[in-house]
């Protein structure tokens, strides 16, 4: 299980730490167009950039560059799927290669997974649960309590703790992903994230806000998992939030041209318009 046993330990605060300091509102976010933040590469027939409006911005915080994609109710839904290296699509340019650009707002990677690209969590696509929920204990960010999971059916979205979801969700959502740990929990960081810790990478998460909107927030430098739970509890005012993944962590929005390379990555989650720009 490769992703799932690898540990940022540096950057998450143990049992044997001091309290997270919960820290200063943000006082101002510098907010820009989307751009490319790690190395990319147009997929074939993708390049739509002057057809489409892009539903992601780029945002400056505490002088770190973030790429913020936002998911409207009103504009957009929520779908995922697999990108395993075991008879799936195994990278975001190879599944890109299967959709119809025109129809994606944009796609991110959806959490940790196994050798072969199965999620290590509950995973539920079209509304058919492929993998269970997930709460045993062990090693590695997944498990670092509370994890959570993000799910939704139709245009309500939501983020919950994993063992919030197991109590109070008894109805199968059309879709839904399980990860770890949670960022923010009720409006207060993770327990055991530091304020800003010395572990830094590639990251990503997805929290949603007052409106119902969901933010699928990806780092375009090293961050570590403190300040970007911070952007999502200061500047988004996400009460919720849920780490997806680094170091893997990928965005394809077809918008800007952008779909990002790296290694293998496992579970997607999927947005797509709901009518194309161009109809």
């Amino acid at each position: 299980m490769r992703r799932l046993f690898r540990t940022f330990t540096l950057g998450l605060c143990l049992a044997a730490c001091q309290p997270a300091q919960e820290g200063d509102p943000v006082a101002s976010v510098t907010v820009g167009r989307d751009g490319p933040a790690t190395p990319a590469t147009p997929a074939p027939g993708a390049t739509i950039a002057s057809q489409v409006e892009s539903a992601c911005r780029s945002v400056i915080f505490e002088n770190t560059p973030l790429t913020d994609c936002i998911a409207s109710p009103e504009r957009h839904r929520i779908s995922t799927a697999l990108a395993g290296s075991d008879g799936n699509f195994g990278s975001m340019a190879a599944f890109a290669a299967t959709r119809d650009a025109r129809t994606i707002a944009f796609a991110v990677n959806a959490g940790m997974f196994e050798e072969g690209g199965d999620p290590v969590g509950y995973f539920v696509s079209g509304g058919e649960r492929l993998k269970e929920l997930n709460t045993a204990a062990g090693p590695g960010n997944f498990h670092m309590k509370p994890n959570g999971v993000f799910f939704g059916t139709g245009d309500r979205w939501k983020v919950r703790t994993a063992e919030d979801f197991r109590a109070n969700v008894s109805e199968r959502p059309q879709f839904g992903t399980q990860s770890g740990p949670m960022l923010v929990v009720d409006g207060r960081l993770h327990p055991e994230i530091t304020q800003d810790g010395p572990s830094r990478t590639i990251r990503n998460a997805v929290g949603v806000d007052e409106q119902g909107r969901a933010h699928f927030v990806i780092s375009s430098a090293p961050i570590s998992f403190g300040k970007l739970a911070r952007f999502y509890r200061d500047a988004l005012k996400v009460k919720n939030a849920l780490y997806l993944d680094g170091s893997v962590s990928q965005l394809w929005n077809p918008a800007t041209d952008r779909i990002d390379q790296g290694a293998p990555i496992g579970p997607i989650l999927v947005v797509e318009r709901k009518v194309p720009d161009d109809e």
